[in-house]
């Protein structure tokens, strides 16, 4: 489970999820590191190899000038009392430190830690920042600004491997500034959930003590705005925005709106000093107002230092309290956007009814411990408002007309009316703000991917803790299989249960669900809107779905929203949302259907891709071969791994050959998806048809050359411009010879495993890719012992953007360098060592392991072209045919040999040749050194001759010609029970 805001941990062969140990080493060592260590922290550890850090020597230093009496101090001593009581008597220790990463307090689950840890994870003072501590929990929370996770091995010092901790920065709710950071350290196996919970309620508990605090530096900037007042003739003379509009830039005039609202929306009174791009300087004072209807409100007023002396501003020591002017219903923590105000009104409390016409006190914002003001350059609020008099509704002066408070156009100008606005109605622009950054972090966390799991699960990671305790996503079976579901509750599935707790007992992932008719679900499934029950205690549709789990869920959960999936108008399941405590409102159905719908949307394309890939997936593996052909040259095996993101047009195959042979393809076309797999299709069947007319490798080869160039001018897309291309590897085994013949066009080499386990990659020329057109290929011959293995494979095994080809290549060696294993078990062990952990290209493997013909079952005659010796021949093939017991087979095979040996004699030319195999069949070859072939053809019943080809193709399974370099082989095979 990853929570909002954390860094998702990626899982796979590179990873065991608990530290990349292994892969920090590799990094220590300089190598380059693939996808098994998270983002954040590969980067930290680069920053600390940068910064010349050495993990076994760290010296941290100590600082005796930290404050121990010091805003976050004071803020964090009572929540640390609390988390230290929480986990009392475990080996959890808890700390905060400064902005700087100085550790400043100390808290132990179990005191008797202090005796057994050494002084820098006891006594406060230790500087934990990144660039001299390297990779850990407080330093790299500072660097990355979030709440960090730090496992093991993934800290950089040596010392920290056996530990863990979760850090979270600590700002300041009013200027968003990081004051510090809180830490949770414990043992690997403490790991829990529940820890990132209690992490985040404990910084929002600091948070909302430190707004009801004041530094002494934030006092004596207000003394000495004070000071240059009464320095100046003892008076401070305001003046209106408009009045000095000349010298205003307008976006100077809406940065100084801004900030006024921010002031309004704070319902507090106070000072704040707004630095300009220009670098000048504006104060900004503001102060409560009552209109004469009794609506109260606050006044903004700005002053420029250095003007005339006007009218003074009298600003007592003592802070005014304005609480009955704040908006308390808005929350002070970020977590969960509050867009419901309460029922209480600004009128419920006391206030002092002060107008802009009078000189009222101006003092401190009205904090909790009554010390001083805000910081000048900070908004109170702790928000950014949009500025003008339309947002908040708030009402920027102008230069002319009556200030609030009946004061006189000369008067109003004086005081420096620049904005006035109602509290609460800043209230809303903080929860609409929040709404807007909910909404705003959905839309760059929904959608990432085109898996429709993982599309809901993000759905339910950006929910949670934003605006839900809990999340639960029911989708139907076909959306999954990327189909379009024709009715969404037929097939419900549990598809993803996240919230901040796992122990509750939701109906878990991938089991069926079924929704009773009066259920939330079922009427939101039904009117396609958002369902609300405030109390599910009271939803009695609810009760009756399924009555004992529910009953057990309703002492957790209180409120709830059901929303459809709704996507271009079609139903594709149903998100539902969980609240603890408290209850949902409106608004918070209406964020939570704004959030599905964007899901939906991103589900809808995610099942849509899903389907397109599952049809060219089918396509490609029903173009591939679904079966290995009978042959006894090589005992082979196969695998076929798509790519992740989108299906390719690799292809593989194995194809029987005149004279025993065997022909081994392995082929990959240029690009992704349907395209790509129809060409592929058409190359397979293409290189098949070539290889079948007994061409050599660099000759067929040749052929498929001509022919991706021709499908390239042809297609009407690619205007001739080599969009189609493909890579190829064409090998021929001769188990008779024990030699192969292999050429290459743009494809990896292929390594072959000799009988003692060792492991070479042939130095074959690696030819043009196909297309390319004008350029020869190469075709070397090597010899192979029996039990040797081929490996073909294609580039998606060895080439991957995050790995080194060298490195992967003497990977491929080790792993195949086990000349004992099985062609299966060789496959499965390439795919376990080498292939990436998620492919970002197909690939395609195929393993063969050599076979040679014995050769006591191979027969050899070669004679001159003299008539006379065919008999001979004949007569001596016929023993040899009963020595190896196939005397039903010898009557047939002495008439082909007859009629092939007299074509020879005939129409060939010398040396000539006969050899019989004897293998799975009888096969009977005859050579001479003349390249006319002869022709299959009907013989009319007057002619004299042409009816042995007829008769040999008649006797024969099959028959055909083989060219050599120098001449051609006629050949025929038998079966074994031919009479």
């Amino acid at each position: 489970m990853v929570r909002s805001g954390e860094e998702p941990r990626p899982t796979g062969r590179a990873t065991d999820g608990t530290g990349p140990a292994s892969l920090r080493e590799l990094f220590l060592q300089g190598e380059p590191v693939g996808t098994g260590v998270r983002t954040s922290i590969l980067n930290s550890w680069r920053r600390c190899r940068s910064l010349g850090l050495s993990p076994d020597t760290f010296g941290l230093p100590y600082r005796e000038d930290f404050d121990p009496d010091g805003r976050i101090v004071r803020a964090a001593v009572p929540v640390l009392d609390r988390l230290q009581a929480t986990f009392a008597g475990s080996q959890v220790n808890i700390s905060v430190a400064d902005a700087n990463g100085t550790v400043l307090l100390r808290r132990f689950g179990d005191p008797a830690m202090t005796r057994s840890l050494p002084d820098l994870q006891v006594v406060p003072g230790f500087v934990f920042a990144e660039q001299v501590a390297g990779t850990n929990g407080i330093g790299l929370a500072l660097a990355e600004r979030q709440l960090i996770r730090v496992h093991g091995a993934e800290h950089f010092a040596e010392r920290s491997q056996q530990n863990a901790c979760v850090a979270m920065p600590v700002r300041d709710p009013l200027s968003g500034r990081i004051e510090g950071v809180l830490c949770l350290g414990y043992p690997r196996t403490f790991d829990r959930p529940a820890l990132g919970v209690a992490i985040r309620r404990a910084a929002e508990g600091i948070e909302r003590r430190l707004l009801g605090q004041s530094s002494a530096r934030e006092r004596a900037l207000l003394r000495t705005y004070l000071a240059a007042g009464a320095g100046n003739a003892g008076r401070c003379r305001g003046v209106a925005l408009d009045a000095l509009a000349h010298a205003f830039h307008p976006r100077d005039q809406a940065i100084l709106q801004e900030r006024a609202a921010e002031l309004i929306a704070g319902a507090q009174r106070g000072a704040i000093e707004v630095t300009l791009p220009d670098g000048r300087r504006v104060t900004l004072v503001s102060r409560p107002v009552t209109s004469g209807s009794g609506v109260r409100g606050i006044a903004i007023e700005a002053v420029l230092p250095g003007l005339p002396p006007g009218e003074p501003l009298a600003i007592p020591h003592q802070t005014d309290d304005l609480s009955g002017l704040t908006a308390a219903a808005v929350p002070l923590s970020a977590a969960r956007p509050a867009l419901t105000l309460p029922s209480r009104h600004l009128d419920a409390a006391p206030a002092p009814a002060v107008t802009t016409g009078g000189e009222g006190p101006v003092a401190g914002h009205g904090a909790a411990d009554g010390q001083g003001l805000t910081e000048p350059g900070t908004a109170v609020a702790g928000v950014e408002v949009p500025s003008g008099p339309e947002r908040g509704g708030a009402l920027a002066a102008g230069g002319g007309g009556r200030a609030a408070g009946g004061r006189s156009e000369e008067a109003g100008a004086d005081r420096g009316l620049v904005m006035l606005g109602e509290p609460q109605v800043g209230a809303y622009a903080v929860a609409a703000r929040r709404r807007l950054e909910l909404l705003s972090e959905a839309s760059t966390r929904i959608g990432t991917t085109l898996d429709v799991r993982r599309t809901a699960e993000e759905l339910a990671e950006t929910a949670v803790p934003g605006l839900a305790d809990f999340v639960t996503i029911d989708l139907p079976d076909a959306v999954l299989r990327g189909e379009e579901p024709a009715d969404p509750l037929a097939d419900l599935r549990r598809t993803v249960v996240h919230g901040i707790r796992e122990d509750l007992p939701f109906t878990p992932p991938g089991k069926r669900i079924d929704f009773g008719p009066a259920t939330p679900h079922l009427r939101c499934l039904g009117s396609r809107e958002a369902v609300l029950e405030p109390d599910l205690k009271a939803a009695a549709g609810w009760l009756a779905q399924d009555p004992e789990p529910t009953a057990r869920l309703l002492a957790h959960v209180h409120s709830l929203i059901a929303v459809p999936l709704l996507a271009r108008g079609v139903v594709l399941g149903v998100a539902t949302f969980y609240r603890s405590d408290g209850a949902f409102g409106d608004d918070d159905r209406s964020l939570a259907q704004e959030l599905a719908f964007r899901a939906a949307l991103s589900i809808d394309n995610a099942r849509r891709y899903t389907h397109e890939r599952t049809m060219v997936l089918a396509l490609q593996r029903r173009l591939l071969p679904h079966g290995l052909p009978d042959q006894d040259a090589v005992e082979v095996a196969h695998r076929y791994l798509p790519a992740e993101s989108d299906v390719g047009g690799d292809w593989y195959d194995v194809i029987p050959l005149s004279g025993a042979r065997v022909g081994l393809l392995v082929g990959d076309v240029v690009g992704h998806g349907m395209l790509s797999a129809a060409t592929m299709g058409r190359l397979r069947t293409a290189a098949r048809s070539f290889a079948e007319l007994d061409f050599p490798p660099d000759e067929v080869l040749t052929h498929l050359d001509n022919l991706v160039g021709r499908l390239d001018r042809e297609d009407p897309d690619g205007k001739g411009a080599g969009v189609i291309g493909a890579t190829c590897l064409y090998a021929v085994y001769d188990p008779a010879e024990q030699r192969c013949l292999m050429a290459r066009a743009g494809h990896p080499p292929p390594a072959l495993v000799h009988p003692d386990g060792t492991v070479t990659y042939p130095d074959l020329p690696a030819g043009p890719p196909l297309g390319l057109g004008g350029l020869p290929f190469d075709a070397v011959e090597v010899d192979l012992p029996e039990g040797s293995q081929l490996v073909l494979y294609t580039d998606g095994l060895i080439e991957d953007r995050h790995r080194d080809v060298d490195a992967v290549l003497e990977q491929l060696r080790a792993a195949l360098a086990h000349p004992e294993r099985a062609p299966e078990e060789t496959c499965r062990a390439v795919l376990d060592t080498v292939a990436p952990a998620h492919p970002h290209d197909d690939i395609a493997l195929l393993v063969a392991r050599v076979h040679a013909v014995d050769p006591g079952r191979i027969a050899t005659w070669e004679l001159s072209a003299d008539p006379a010796l065919v008999g001979e021949v004949r007569a001596s093939a016929v023993r040899w045919l009963s020595g190896w017991g196939l005397d039903e087979t010898a009557f047939a095979a002495e008439l082909i040999l007859s009629e092939l040996i007299t074509n020879a004699v005939r129409h060939g030319a010398e040396p000539i040749r006969v050899r019989l195999l004897y293998g799975r069949t009888l096969i009977c070859e005859v050579s001479d050194a003349s390249n006319t072939a002869p022709h299959l053809r009907r013989a009319a019943s007057t002619d004299e001759g042409g009816r042995g080809l007829f008769l040999v193709a008649q006797l024969s399974q099959s028959w055909g010609t083989r060219y050599l370099p120098e001449g051609k082989v006629i050949w025929a095979e038998c079966g074994l029970d031919a009479a």
